[in-house]
């Protein structure tokens, strides 16, 4: 990368890369909303995916699909949820009371450090997501927190 002195902008150029590096991102297809985070969580899962041999090769899942971000050559549902913190955002979608049916295969949670460079990737099942999700007071949805123990237990995927 190119020396930048970001310093030197006026406040008002520092506003105006966001957009741009935004615009810049999906033309690279890099991310698909607005949503940087979880946009760039579904694009490292996938690439990672479909480059480590031995896992399925994953998809995205078409637009506004309910509770999944992929799915994989098999038909395989998975949600992706990313941080750059110890904790998941929620799953919005997902009943707080009805844990009959999955809602999806696998759940793969995908951790960056705070210059949102791709530090780690586990891949829970559901009945693990059943096990570690936890819910997330004032919103009253499920989310997941990011421990040791559930390091532990999950699959390392990167």
């Amino acid at each position: 990368m190119k020396d930048f002195d970001i310093k030197s902008l006026t406040d008002q150029e520092v506003i105006s890369l966001y957009p741009k590096t935004l615009q810049e991102l999906k033309n690279r297809k890099i991310i698909r909303t607005n949503n940087l985070v979880g946009d760039l969580g579904e694009y490292w899962c996938i690439k990672k995916y479909n480059e480590i041999a031995g896992l399925p090769k994953l998809q995205d899942a078409p637009e506004s699909t309910k509770n999944i971000d992929a799915i994989s050559v098999k038909g395989e549902r998975y949600a992706i949820k990313s941080t750059s913190g110890s904790g998941t955002s929620t799953f919005a979608s997902i009943p707080i009371n009805d844990d009959t049916k999955p809602l999806f295969e696998y759940v793969v949670l995908v951790l960056f450090d705070k210059a949102y460079v791709l530090k780690e990737i586990y891949e829970l099942n559901w009945e693990q997501f059943l096990k570690f999700r936890r819910m997330k007071p004032p919103e009253n949805k499920w989310n997941i927190r990011i421990t040791k123990k559930l390091k532990e237990e999950a699959k390392r995927i990167f």
